[in-house]
């Protein structure tokens, strides 16, 4: 399928905050794929969802009145059928490229354990378990035969599309109070680097809309977490 063929005819059903379907909304942009984004309330599913998505979950992609679900699944579709390229070439490089998509994954459900801890001991231990997190990240980066702001050197890849979401939650997070005694990113200058070239790559901008922010700071506020605790004593 060519990449006129398939940007003619493709829908990416959403949820406003839902970092996997940055994560596709990222690639989309990187490839040049013109698409619709329909955004739906997960807390109200509606039936035709549904009925296209058997987790009920988002992202889903129409592709020609065919859906695709899942968004590592979605991602591999779109490698496949537009270009540029954003998997390494070598087999080996391209494997280790998918595996750290899945610690990407593993990330955002750390993050989730972090905004959802129910009181402040958890809270310092959910922050420590992301600290580590950071700290392999900041290990592998290090470990690049070519230097450059990117996972893999001067080039954009999946790995990157992953990631841009995942650094964006901290946009957010890093102004909430006491953020800075957690000490999330001291001596990380490379994880640093690697998020400011995210933050500032186009793709990644576009892929949320202009109330990303405002909206993520009122779920943080309404989860009943100690995070939300900690919002609300600055705000009252």
């Amino acid at each position: 399928m060519s990449s006129r063929t398939a940007a003619s005819a493709l829908t990416l059903v959403s949820h406003a905050l839902c970092p996997y379907v940055q994560r596709v909304a990222i690639v989309l942009h990187e490839k040049g794929l013109a698409f619709e984004r329909r955004t739906i309330d997960l807390a109200r599913k509606p039936d035709w969802f549904l009925a296209i998505s058997p987790l009920g979950k988002t992202p889903v992609l129409q592709v020609q009145g065919q859906s695709l679900f899942e968004s590592a699944v979605i991602c591999e579709y779109l490698e496949e059928v537009a270009m540029p390229v954003l998997h390494p070439s070598d087999p080996l490089q391209r494997a280790r490229h998918r595996a750290w998509m899945e610690f990407g994954s593993a990330v955002l459900n750390t993050i989730g354990g972090f905004y959802a801890a129910p009181d402040e001991a958890t809270l310092q231990a959910r922050a420590q378990d992301l600290r580590s997190r950071f700290v392999q990240i900041e290990e592998a980066l290090g470990q690049r035969s070519v230097p450059g702001p990117y996972f893999a050197g001067p080039h954009f890849g999946m790995v990157d599309a992953v990631f841009g979401p995942v650094f964006r939650y901290f946009d957010v997070i890093d102004t909430l109070p006491g953020m800075d005694d957690l000490a999330l990113w001291q001596g990380l200058p490379l994880v640093q680097q690697w998020r400011a070239a995210l933050a500032a790559r186009p793709s990644v901008q576009q892929a949320v809309g202009a109330d990303y922010a405002e909206g993520l700071r009122a779920f943080l506020r309404a989860r009943g977490s100690a995070l939300s605790r900690r919002m609300h004593a600055v705000a009252a």
